[in-house]
């Protein structure tokens, strides 16, 4: 009887029957049938075994004696499962002697087993207590010899890669392989019974009678392991790696520690977190913040100075400690209005409206002795009228910092809320970044070009950010998304400033208190010329007043001819350029005391870029002068009408928007409706085509206020009747002809008064807003209130003249709305 070998199952030992005598052996026609569910054996193999079924216990009792001669087959399925023996009819198992046998605790018989050589299974004769089966020997078909040597060197390498790789294969293995490659057959079960196999691939080397098809299968399977086991080899390493490389500087770590310990020495991390606490305690934040920063620290303290997180809390927690949590301005000192009324004027000319209300508030302040929650200030204008000198002017008033944030064109929230610390590059918003950068809780902050904040599409919607920010009943618990910390904004005095009011969402702009700054008149910028331009202007060129000289008369002619705006910029521009060419001179050596006088003027500054009156006095036909309200101020514009025969069609022109088409139809209406008393015969109207213009064609325009000129540039080439150009008008009208008002008033008269008109016309309603005109303006300009379109057609149509034929004869049209260096109107401007 063959004994198994301990450390090779499958392999007996050399003791009784050889291998030629044992597949020489004649088998029995019928054999007990035995079904293994959790292992097998091969021919010449040997393995030990544990049996617990019934049918299993039932066959070793029936026969006692020793070498029994046991058909196996591998059965599938749970081990608890009734096992039906006619599946096995067809399939291939083995016959195997049955040697040693111990019965152990439970009900369980351990035996031990040795194949002899494959058989098939024929048909089943009995099947209870234990089944019976009827087998033959099975033939085996050899391996084709010219692939047999190359599979066979394969699997033999495939062996020796997984016992280098995979622990529980035994080194041996491979030699033994090599041992019996004389042999294919049993090559391929050894191999199966020795490399670990699943217990369905075995049953399948079992089933396969053609050895070079069973070799192959087996290579697939090696290879397959190998695959995996090298993968499994790349992953340990890996991690063997990394947990060497913790490991060493752990190890370096704590013999540092050691060392700076004998030294006397702190660890740098310890000694930051330390001082970091320290400057918490005497911060004296607020017991929220301190209460989160204390709590960052300790996350800190346990990171290593190398991790990228480390440094995002360290970054952290120095904004939490640089902001003015609670710092204040130094302004303890009583507030002397009249000091802060001088302050003002000796920084500004004119603006009295935006002065006095800057009086007032800090009259409240200084009443109520403390930091009251005031209104948000917003400063409305044309470019270059002062509104951020103003924010300048009042901080150094008040003893306060000041800060400006240009706000234009912002289109992101996270500008104003902050990013959030999961982002790379996460910063504070702009608030928090100001009120770093002024260490005080109470600056002077002037939020510039608030009504230029793009809408922001997927970034989200900064103006409805900034609500928070400006609103008093808000902005006590601002919080930004960096810091994920309330933070008191009550003490801040925001100022806005803007070019167009109404470019400004109404919920931000309900929160604010608008005062509008017009523009300057001639007067006036030649006044603060006098006053601060040009003192600044000369020092700012290396001039002093004994090198030039600019008399009165020729900053008036300047202001007219080359910078007719509602600001100063162009106008302080064209002063730099008569200073730069006075600069020149004195660098060659130019001592003299220069006197510019006109003439001197427009030799320096070239050709005058607007005549000495913008605007045509002399009457004309279909030719209306009308008044235009922009975001840079107050403009005058030509509305042309011109007939011609026809079918009745109206044409317009001039990129006119939705509301100004309606408005320009309702007048046509209006027209129609008052043919009898105009003395437009019926016939006009059928028989001739009207075409409205409304220069400058390129420069889009939509507002409602420019109904009264419309409707009476129609009816003077309807009937026939010159306009009077000496006058402008602006107002809306309805069907009925009623005139209703308007906005932009002010604008609109100074820009009439820089044209050289001195008689408008405008709606009744808007002579309340005619005492916002400055006063040497009212002086000098003659105001016309309409309430009916009825008076306007009498106060601007002239009679009949002889002098304009029976047709419209083509227009000499005024100049486009814009200066040639102005702004454009936009489709949000007023008319």
């Amino acid at each position: 009887m063959s004994r198994s070998n301990p450390r090779f199952p499958g392999i007996p030992m050399p003791r009784g029957q050889r291998k030629e005598e044992i597949l020489r052996a004649e088998l029995p026609p019928t054999l007990p049938l035995m079904a293994l569910r959790s292992t097998i054996v091969y021919p010449l193999g040997t393995i030990a075994v544990q049996m617990g079924a019934p049918e299993n216990l039932a066959l070793l009792r029936a026969h006692e004696e020793s070498g029994l001669v046991v058909a196996l087959v591998v059965a599938s399925g749970d081990g608890d499962d009734a096992i039906d023996p006619h599946n096995f009819i067809g399939r291939v198992g083995v016959a195997a002697r049955v040697h040693e046998r111990i019965n152990l605790p439970g009900d369980t018989v351990q035996i031990t087993l040795q194949g002899l050589r494959r058989i098939t299974i024929d048909a089943i004769d009995q099947v209870n207590p234990f089944a019976i089966a009827q087998i033959q020997g099975a033939k085996e078909t050899p391996a084709d010899p010219i692939e047999l040597d190359e599979l066979v060197a394969r699997t033999v390498s495939a062996a020796e890669t997984l016992a280098e790789l995979v622990d529980r294969i035994p080194n041996e293995v491979p030699q033994i392989l090599k041992m019996n490659v004389s042999d294919p057959g049993r090559f391929a079960d050894l191999a199966a019974t020795n490399m670990n196999l699943r217990i369905s691939d075995k049953e399948e080397v079992l089933q396969r009678l053609d050895i070079g098809h069973r070799i192959r299968f087996i290579l697939s399977r090696l290879e397959r392991e190998v695959a995996r086991a090298r993968v499994m080899e790349d992953v340990k390493k890996q991690t063997e790696v990394k947990i060497e490389q913790h490991q060493r500087e752990f190890y370096l770590r704590q013999q540092l520690r050691a060392i700076q310990s004998e030294l006397g020495e702190a660890d740098p991390n310890e000694k930051e977190s330390v001082d970091l606490l320290r400057r918490i305690e005497e911060a004296h934040l607020p017991e929220k913040v301190a209460t989160e920063a204390r709590r960052e620290t300790e996350r800190l303290r346990m990171l290593s100075p190398a991790s990228s997180e480390y440094h995002v809390l360290r970054t952290y927690l120095d904004w939490v400690l640089a902001l003015p949590w609670h710092q204040r301005s130094a302004d303890d000192q009583e507030i002397v209005l009249a000091k802060v009324e001088d302050a003002l004027g000796d920084r500004h000319y004119g603006l009295d409206e935006a002065k006095e209300r800057i009086i007032e508030y800090l009259a409240v302040r200084k009443l109520r002795g403390g930091d009251p929650t005031g209104p948000i200030l917003c400063f409305v204008g044309p470019p270059g009228t002062g509104k951020t000198s103003l924010g300048e002017a009042i901080a150094n008033s008040i003893g306060r910092e000041f800060y400006r944030i240009s706000v234009g064109g912002v289109r992101d929230e996270a500008e104003i809320r902050g990013h959030r610390r999961t982002y790379v590059g996460a910063m504070p918003g702009l608030l928090i970044q100001a009120l770093r950068r002024v260490e005080v809780r109470d600056p002077v902050i002037m939020i510039d070009e608030i009504d230029k904040m793009s809408n922001g599409g997927n970034a989200g919607d900064p103006t409805a950010a900034m609500l928070e920010v400006l609103d008093p009943s808000q902005n006590t618990t601002f919080v930004d998304h960096y810091l994920n910390l309330p933070f008191d904004l009550s003490s801040v005095l925001f100022i806005c400033t803007a070019n167009n009011l109404y470019d400004i969402p109404g919920p931000l702009r309900d929160r604010m208190e608008v005062i509008r700054i017009a523009g300057y008149t001639i007067e006036e910028k030649v006044e603060i010329a006098q006053r601060y331009l040009m003192p600044r202007l000369l020092e700012d060129h290396g001039l002093t007043s004994d090198d030039i000289h600019v008399p009165e008369a020729t900053l008036g002619f300047i202001t007219s001819r080359y910078s007719r705006e509602a600001g100063l910029r162009t106008f302080e521009r064209s002063l730099a350029s008569l200073l730069r060419k006075r600069a020149r001179a004195k660098a060659d050596g130019d001592m003299s005391a220069w006197e510019i006088g006109i003439d001197r003027a427009e030799e320096i500054l070239g050709t005058p870029r607007f005549s000495m009156e913008e605007a045509e006095m002399e009457p004309e036909i279909g030719a209306v002068t009308g008044l235009a309200w922009t975001s840079t101020g107050g403009d005058i514009m030509t509305i042309e009408a011109l007939r011609m025969p026809g079918n009745g069609k109206l044409t317009v022109t001039g990129q006119l928007g939705d509301v100004m088409r309606e408005s320009v139809d309702a007048a046509y209406s209006f027209v129609r409706s008052r043919a009898t008393t105009l003395g437009i015969e019926d016939s006009e109207f059928r028989e001739s085509d009207m075409h409205l213009h409304f220069p400058a064609g390129s420069i889009p325009k939509d507002g409602p206020s420019a109904g009264i000129a419309v409707t009476l540039a129609l009816a003077s080439a309807l009937s026939r009747r010159p306009v009077r150009r000496d006058l402008a008008l602006t107002g809306e009208v309805t069907l009925r002809g009623r005139v209703l008002e308007i906005g932009g008033v002010k604008e609109k008269v100074l820009a009439a008064y820089r044209a050289g008109l001195r008689e408008v016309i405008m709606p009744k309603g808007n002579e309340k807003d005619v005492r916002d005109v400055p006063q040497e303006v009212r002086d000098k300009m003659a105001f016309t209130f309409a309430a009916t379109m009825d008076e306007v057609l009498h106060l601007a149509l002239l009679p009949h003249a002889d002098a304009h034929p029976a047709d419209a004869m083509p227009l000499n049209s005024s100049s486009a709305v814009v200066e040639s260096d102005g702004p454009a109107v936009t489709a949000a401007d007023t008319w």
